[in-house]
């Protein structure tokens, strides 16, 4: 699932779940803490959520893709490549952070190609928007579109929300 912020993609791709008891949702976002407002959306998706589905915090998306069990929510890509990119050194140039981030990415998209269940996942559109001011603005948009194209190509359904209609691509 593809779209802008506040499109309503998470909610689409919770909804064909929906008739589903055990769900494996990863939420890859980091924790909010003195944020009230990633607080509030946390809190939003949580409500969402039956009862019944497992919350899964990790960025370890090969670890989980590769496990058998449960249909996989991963919400979303946006949020996991933010942290990888963190973990990797991008933002502290690191002399090995692009290395890393290419072996994390390609790990990440290997997995998606042949998950050991059922996944679904969610990433922002970045690329329709407005450029970036900064270096490390438009780098993220940069990796980003390349990380959703990838897994775009890895994938069998790829869908566009935007103003809450889905839209299948593929």
């Amino acid at each position: 699932m593809l779209g802008g912020a506040r499109s309503g993609k998470s909610h689409y791709a919770e909804s064909l779940l929906a008739g589903t008891r055990d769900v494996d949702y990863v939420a890859c976002g980091a924790a909010p803490g003195d944020d009230a407002e990633w607080a509030a959306r946390i809190e939003l998706h949580r409500a969402r959520r039956p009862a019944s589905w497992t919350t899964v915090e990790t960025l370890d998306l090969p670890g989980v893709l590769g496990r058998s069990g449960p249909p996989v929510l991963v919400d979303c890509l946006t949020t996991w490549l933010a942290g990888v990119m963190d973990e990797c050194g991008i933002w502290a140039e690191e002399s090995d952070a692009d290395a890393r981030l290419a072996a994390a990415v390609d790990a990440c998209v290997d997995a998606w190609s042949r998950p050991a269940r059922r996944a679904i996942g969610v990433s922002n559109e970045v690329g329709s928007g407005i450029v970036p001011d900064t270096p490390s603005g438009r780098r993220f948009r940069d990796e980003l579109g390349i990380l959703n194209a990838r897994i775009a190509a890895a994938s069998d359904r790829v869908v566009l929300v935007t103003a809450g209609l889905p839209q299948r691509l593929r």
